[in-house]
């Protein structure tokens, strides 16, 4: 889905695609054209992150002003055929984890070299994968990460529908936010008909 002009880097529908993918399919894989400094909304909607690299690319030092490298959980180098340049890059890439900090500082998160080509790595990068998700529901943030991707697209929904003048009805987007953030129990869907349901009876009585 191209993004056109939407910060964030993700089309309005991704969200969307997203959830009605997850209820049929055991994995769902949400790829980016790449990322800037204002596009790493992908990071919002997805249970794992992983930043993808290619030997010598030279991005490094644009990833880390721009904070990128502060956003995944698992780092992969591509094209592990080109040997030494592989490797290079992937302690680049270490140096700049050591640097960033991350959101989370005290968790590891690993580097790894893979070849799509000759499909080396791989499976190492599928165990990762799976123990990230194994710490995520041991520790709780996968839960914690869902309801806040949740949150955020019942948001983005209703301010997409009614705009701020229909948020401000129900007291202004952090009043609804705060809102959502209460209703636990509920599904994003059932949310979003909820308060807009209200939004709709509210604007209507003021007119």
């Amino acid at each position: 889905m191209a993004a056109r002009d939407r910060l964030g880097g993700l089309a309005d529908a991704t969200r969307a695609a997203v959830v009605i993918l997850s209820a049929a399919f055991d994995y769902v894989f949400v790829e980016t054209v790449g990322v800037g400094q204002s596009e790493v909304e992908v990071a919002d909607i997805v249970d794992t992150l992983i930043f993808v690299s290619h030997p010598d690319s030279g991005d490094l030092l644009q990833s880390m002003k721009a904070g990128i490298l502060e956003v995944p959980d698992i780092l992969v180098v591509n094209k592990a055929d080109l040997g030494e340049a592989a490797e290079r890059s992937a302690s680049e890439l270490e140096t700049g984890l050591a640097l960033s900090g991350g959101a989370n500082p005290g968790a590891e998160r690993p580097v790894l070299v893979v070849s799509a080509r000759e499909g080396t790595g791989i499976d190492a990068l599928i165990e990762t994968v799976d123990e990230h998700r194994r710490e995520q529901v041991a520790n709780g943030s996968l839960e914690t990460r869902r309801a806040r991707f949740r949150d955020q697209s019942v948001l983005e929904q209703l301010a997409t529908r009614y705009g701020s003048f229909g948020l401000d009805a129900l007291g202004g987007s952090d009043a609804v936010a705060e809102r959502i953030r209460a209703n636990t129990g509920d599904s994003g869907a059932h949310l979003v008909t909820e308060i807009g349901c209200e939004i709709e009876a509210t604007l209507k009585g003021s007119d």
